[in-house]
């Protein structure tokens, strides 16, 4: 298979609509149907779902998105290193969830920055799923992930920390006077929808939540009424005066990761590494 053929099956698969995926990949809609029919039939298999007005995946077709996003990181991620690595520039690219593991992320530069041969960090901020995509790109040498939400399949990780859940509210809200909460309570606030973060392929997952992009946007639109949210409860300890973070028994305990590459021979990212496992 060829980058084009998977990046054209990406496309499609996302948009589910040759005229758009068309679009987008800035070629005319005849080529890219014939170069997903050809790809077909070299796999000998039905990828896609066709009628007059749908298109859909199929099982298959399932399977070959998730492994061709892989293909196209991997490709994308392997001239990445190699323009870095040419540039002569010995530093670490760290990628880590904005407002996420603040307090431990502080003591790990600390800490690495006390071994031998250490070398300088670039901490990138990301949005929720972000720092899986830049790792796994090559725009991060190593990221900090957060189970259940991200996936360190095919990746190299150490486990840090485990913690529990809290949900952030608005001070003076009702239920910011309880001593904890359950999912329940907050999953059908009407005045409080859960916010909703855009997904892989950019586009926001149905609800009456509002659509967030940034960490700072989100707390904002707490403040203001407008939403609440559930995290990780390291998140909920600096806060503004004007949110309350509240226990939530029932939510699912969130672990957080150091993940790297597993073909990384980099001393660099070893020592990160061992320094996190430490602390």
């Amino acid at each position: 298979m060829e980058t084009r053929e998977l990046r054209y099956f990406v496309a499609v698969a996302e948009e589910l609509h040759f005229g758009r995926a068309a679009q987008r990949l800035g070629i005319a809609q005849p080529p890219l149907s014939r170069a997903i029919s050809q790809l077909e039939r070299r796999l000998g298999v039905a990828l896609l779902e066709r009628t007059s007005r749908t298109v859909g995946l199929t099982d298959a077709g399932h399977v070959l998105l998730r492994e061709a996003r892989a293909a196209l990181d991997a490709v994308e991620a392997a001239g990445r290193r190699t323009r870095r690595a040419a540039a002569g520039r010995s530093r670490l690219v760290l990628a880590t969830k904005a407002g996420a593991s603040g307090e431990l992320l502080a003591k790990l530069l600390d800490a690495y920055a006390a071994e031998p041969g250490a070398v300088a960090v670039d901490v990138q901020l990301c949005g929720i799923g972000e720092q899986e995509k830049w790792l796994r790109d090559g725009r991060a040498d190593v990221a900090l992930l957060h189970l259940p939400y991200d996936s360190p399949a095919g990746l190299d990780t150490e486990e840090l920390t485990t913690e529990r859940q809290v949900v952030i509210l608005p001070a003076g809200h009702p239920l910011t006077v309880r001593p904890h909460l359950l999912m329940a309570d907050v999953a059908d606030l009407p005045d409080l929808p859960l916010p909703r973060w855009p997904q892989r392929d950019g586009r926001y997952p149905p609800g009456p939540g509002p659509e967030i992009r940034e960490h700072s946007q989100l707390l904002e639109l707490i403040a203001l009424g407008r939403t609440c949210a559930v995290v990780a409860e390291s998140a909920g300890v600096h806060l503004r005066r004007d949110l309350v973070a509240v226990p939530l028994l029932d939510a699912p305990t969130i672990t957080t990761l150091i993940a790297w590459p597993p073909h990384s021979h980099s001393r660099a990212v070893a020592g990160l590494v061992r320094a996190a496992t430490r602390l």
